[in-house]
């Protein structure tokens, strides 16, 4: 995928191999390919959250912990995210695949 003057390449299950390249533009184009055209502030929230906790962690934030620390329930983070946390929010924030789930 070519973002602005970027090339990003992903995994075999559609995870960015080199995070360090991630930044809001890519975010906003691994959203359309995950049927988000709009990145709304609940989902910036979500996306920035599991951004900052891997980068602290080195792994993805548990379902529970995201519901928590953003007050927002799992159903919310479904509807945010149709195809998941893992899936989706996890890719959108340039994660590499997650070992289990968000």
């Amino acid at each position: 995928m070519k973002v602005g003057e970027k090339i990003i390449e992903f995994d075999k299950d559609g995870f960015m191999l080199n995070p360090e390249l991630w930044d809001e533009e890519v975010a906003r184009a691994i959203a359309k390919e995950e049927g988000i055209e709009e990145m709304t502030e609940d989902h910036w929230k979500v996306v920035l959250f599991i951004r900052n906790y891997w980068k602290e962690h080195d792994l993805a934030p548990e379902v529970r912990l995201l519901c928590k620390e953003l007050n927002l329930g799992v159903r919310q983070i479904y509807r945010l995210f149709t195809s998941g946390p893992a899936r989706g929010a996890c890719r959108i924030a340039g994660l590499p695949k997650p070992d289990g789930c968000v």
